[in-house]
């Protein structure tokens, strides 16, 4: 089935601030995609990385991995804002964060300065490939 978890960060000081999330599922063809949602809260752009990947869970004993994974980031609107499908293909590569590590050139990874709201990250597979895959957002600044 579908189901959905949700992580609140809730602080009395303000001090404490989540800096990564990530979910692992299956991922299909067609509208069987992975998806994973943010909120960047607050009154000043941040700087996210989402990385979608699936080749390299085979090394942490993962069967049926995702062979090329297509990773898509969506505004609150529906716009699309970014794709990507190789991390060494960004435009940021440069600002690819060393605690990424990113190893597996067909893997995807979005760098991108967002403004506060809400966001949508869709992991799918390029060619319509199927297979398990993980969609991670990290805190960047």
């Amino acid at each position: 089935g579908v189901g959905i978890v949700e992580v609140f960060e809730v602080t009395a000081t303000g001090t404490a601030h989540l800096v990564n999330i990530s979910t692992r599922g299956f991922v299909g063809d067609g509208d069987d995609v992975l998806i994973g949602g943010l909120i960047i809260s607050g009154d000043r752009p941040k700087t996210i990385a989402v990385t979608g990947r699936g080749p390299s869970l085979a090394a942490f004993g993962v069967p049926n991995t995702l062979d090329d994974p297509q990773l898509s980031l969506y505004d609150q609107a529906g716009n699309l804002l970014e794709s990507n499908d190789s991390w060494q293909a960004t435009s940021r590569v440069n600002d690819i964060p060393a605690f990424v590590s990113l190893t597996d050139g067909r893997e995807a990874v979005i760098v991108r300065t967002v403004e506060p709201g809400a966001y949508t990250a869709i992991l799918s597979g390029v060619g319509g490939t199927s297979g398990t895959g993980i969609v991670e957002v990290f805190e960047v600044d």
